[in-house]
């Protein structure tokens, strides 16, 4: 399997594992493409200022800071190539807490070097494009990147997880997201427990944001799932 679209492309790893970035790098070169390895942060800033690559591959754990901190510079500096955060890390929080400073997605080693590539196409596909770190619907705005929500002047004290389902949610107003699409997010993958965690978890959104001027609303489509519905113009006129 190759990257084809384009065939040939630059790729940046900021990785310090030199066994993991030979093979990778390797790999990538005899698909044709171009790989520049750097294994800190602070080469991982000059290099990226340096040179235009397609996509930025991360590790979250540096000699001299962490990925994390990395992609949200980078995002802070006006740069939105695509960024795949590669960990050990395979938490929930973690995955959340990539995605919240802007990363794209998100591979825990370890990993078959099929799948890299596979996501790699992707994002080379993709492209840079800014993606905004606020949402807003209604009076409703989630922040992703200070990772607070609030309708108007008032703060939601939400959970992680429930930050993360509302943010979920907000990214997809008026589309129906299933219990299975809601779990798959934001549950590990091998979630063993009662998948109506889900309902509990959108009933206290629900009584958070009720009776709030200008919310959204979550609405239940019975027998699909779940949407949140932005407020009609009267109620958000009325807020306003």
């Amino acid at each position: 399997m190759q990257l084809t679209e384009p065939a040939r492309v630059k790729l940046l790893i900021v990785e310090d594992d030199t066994r993991l970035t030979a093979v990778i790098g390797r790999g990538l070169r005899r698909l044709g493409h171009i790989v520049d390895v750097v294994t800190t942060v602070d080469d991982a800033r000059w290099s990226a200022a340096e040179s235009s690559h397609a996509v930025y591959v991360l590790d979250v754990m540096l000699p001299d800071g962490d990925g994390f901190d990395l992609c949200r510079t980078l995002r802070a500096e006006g740069d939105w190539t695509p960024v795949l955060m590669l960990t050990a890390r395979d938490a929930v929080a973690d995955r959340v807490r990539g995605l919240d400073v802007g990363a794209d997605d998100y591979l825990v080693k370890p990993f078959a070097f099929a799948e890299l590539e596979a996501r790699l196409r992707a994002l080379a596909r993709r492209g840079p494009s800014e993606r905004p770190t606020k949402l807003e619907i209604g009076t409703l705005t989630v922040d992703a990147g200070a990772h607070r929500a609030t309708v108007g002047h008032t703060d939601l004290p939400l959970t992680a997880r429930q930050f993360a389902m509302l943010e979920l949610l907000a990214k997809r107003p008026d589309q129906v997201l299933t219990r299975a699409m809601i779990l798959d997010e934001l549950w590990d993958w091998a979630f063993e427990g009662d998948p109506r965690i889900v309902d509990v978890y959108i009933g206290g959104l629900r009584r958070l944001l009720r009776d709030l001027p200008g919310a959204p609303t979550i609405s239940t489509v019975r027998g699909i799932g779940y949407v949140l519905r932005p407020p009609d113009q009267r109620a958000l006129a009325e807020a306003q």
